[in-house]
């Protein structure tokens, strides 16, 4: 892949509405000053870099859970999956991937399997940086099994800036593992919940990338990694 290709990527349908929009302003802008004018063109190349949706290499092998959502590993604990999804009350490692403006946003299934939950729920617009967020905030939450039985759940979480979550699942459908599903606008979080018995494979503030970094692998006997910023 040439230089050029890796800047020159397709732009996720979601955003041509977005992008025109903001191409039209600029139109507008250029006949109030030149100035405000450039000001828009840059606004309008921000817009097209953030609905960027680039191809990815995603790992095969099965068994491998893969990250939905580019950005940092904000946190990883042990908390309850959402109530909706019909989990029950035992908690689960929760990995947390944050996502701030500049990331690509377009989210992909973590394993291949099948969705046997799809959930939304309104709330707030906190930072989705902050614990609380995963209980308060606006949430798109998904619940699938592997062809091994493997039970897990991701959710869609908006952010202090999101006001749209975007997920095109149904329940019944047969995703693939780094299969694009959906994304949020503007700055959010992305939570994922791993079976029971799973350990996670990355750390908190590792950088992830969606359709391509492991967090999890079900045959790993690894321990739980450990990280210092070096």
């Amino acid at each position: 892949m040439s230089s050029l290709d890796r800047v020159l990527v397709p732009i996720n349908r979601e955003g041509y509405r977005f992008v025109g929009i903001f191409a039209v302003v600029t139109l507008v802008l250029f006949q109030v000053h030149e100035i405000l004018g450039w000001v828009g063109v840059v606004l309008t190349l921000w817009c097209a870099y953030f609905f960027r949706d680039p191809d990815r290499v995603t790992p095969t092998r099965e068994g491998l859970v893969i990250s939905p959502a580019d950005g940092v590993v904000q946190m990883i604990e042990r908390a309850i999956p959402p109530e909706e999804l019909g989990m029950g009350s035992d908690a689960r490692t929760r990995v947390s991937v944050f996502m701030n403006v500049f990331n690509v946003h377009v989210n992909r299934a973590p394993m291949d399997g099948e969705i046997t939950k799809v959930s939304y729920r309104k709330g707030e617009f906190l930072d989705a940086s902050l614990d609380k967020a995963s209980e308060a905030n606006e949430r798109q939450s998904v619940r699938m099994t592997t062809s091994d039985g493997k039970d897990i759940a991701f959710v869609q979480i908006a952010g202090l800036v999101a006001r749209r979550i975007l997920c095109h699942l149904k329940e019944g459908d047969q995703v693939r593992a780094g299969q694009r599903f959906g994304l949020i606008r503007f700055g959010s979080r992305v939570d994922v919940y791993l079976d029971h018995g799973m350990e996670p494979l990355v750390i908190p503030g590792q950088l992830t990338v969606a359709g391509e970094t492991v967090l999890a692998d079900v045959s790993s006997s690894e321990a739980r990694r450990a990280g210092e910023i070096r």
